[in-house]
């Protein structure tokens, strides 16, 4: 009997809600993969309620959790590994010491780098000395990485507003040549009315993927986003289909959180639950 694909996934965790592993794990196993999940910090909830518990990982308590991994033969093992918020710059330093070990010892190995650390309305919300971990030692990495526009200029120092701005910021990063950049939530000044676009930029080829843009923004999208790409790629679908799939179930989701009038992410909807348990098939 075949494996299935088998992920590490190293990043933020909740008790209530859904972002970080909390938002991404779901619908990787539901998808019909295994995932080991490596907190990087526990909170009771997101910072848009009035209270906030917990805290990042003590860099002792982290660095354990790594040696499990290791002891256990994860790198070995893992077919893909992704990252994404981190809440302290010990636990990023040692973050991009294990995905440099594990890629050394996994070469077929695929890291998406997620590099939670902004958007557009709150600004930078990481300490910079992690945002440059990030821009310095992970998004060198990466195979695949999916900033949004926000991130992506602050990583280049760039603006961006055009199909040729994003080119440029990709020039401007670190990347290998052959990686592969997905922005997301891009609303760039010839987007189609109504939608905002996921662009990927690879070696020598752009496409674009729009998707209707709803009016409110929600915590958790962007790590569903990240982890519906990690389950459609690692099912077997092309990085353009795969980024497509997980627009529209992202959107799929969204509705049905406006619908039910909630704060945050939801992954409850049945038409949603279906859809990842076809990508197993």
């Amino acid at each position: 009997m075949t494996r299935p694909p088998f992920v590490i996934s190293i990043q933020s965790q909740v008790v209530f809600g859904h972002v970080g592993n909390s938002a991404a794990l779901f619908p990787m196993q539901a998808a019909g993969l295994e995932v080991a999940a490596i907190p990087t910090v526990v909170f009771s909830n997101t910072p848009d309620y009035p209270t906030l518990r917990g805290r990042a990982l003590p860099p002792d308590f982290f660095l354990d959790l790594l040696k499990g991994a290791r002891e256990r033969g994860l790198p070995e093992r893992a077919d893909v590994i992704m990252t994404g918020y981190i809440g302290s710059l010990d636990v990023a330093l040692m973050v991009a010491d294990f995905v440099a070990e594990a890629k050394a010892v996994n070469p077929r190995l695929v890291y998406l780098c997620d590099p939670v650390m902004g958007d557009a309305g709150p600004g930078l919300y990481v300490p910079e000395t992690i945002a440059d971990v990030m821009r310095d030692r992970l998004l060198p990495l990466a195979d695949i990485a999916t900033p949004n526009p926000f991130e992506l200029g602050w990583l280049t120092g760039s603006k961006i507003e055009t199909l040729k701005d994003l080119e440029a910021a990709k020039a401007e990063l670190r990347m290998a040549g052959d990686a592969r950049l997905i922005v997301t939530g891009c609303a760039l000044s010839d987007s189609p009315a109504g939608h905002i676009e996921s662009v990927i930029l690879g070696t020598g080829k752009t496409s674009r993927h729009p998707v209707e843009h709803l009016p409110f923004a929600l915590p958790g999208t962007g790590d569903l986003f990240a982890g519906l790409v990690v389950a459609g790629f690692a099912r077997g679908m092309p990085l353009e289909e795969a980024v497509e799939n997980a627009q529209l179930l992202t959107l799929r989701a969204l509705r049905h959180a406006g619908a039910l009038g909630a704060g945050e992410v939801v992954l409850s909807e049945p038409a949603f639950r279906r859809a990842l348990l076809t990508l197993g098939q």
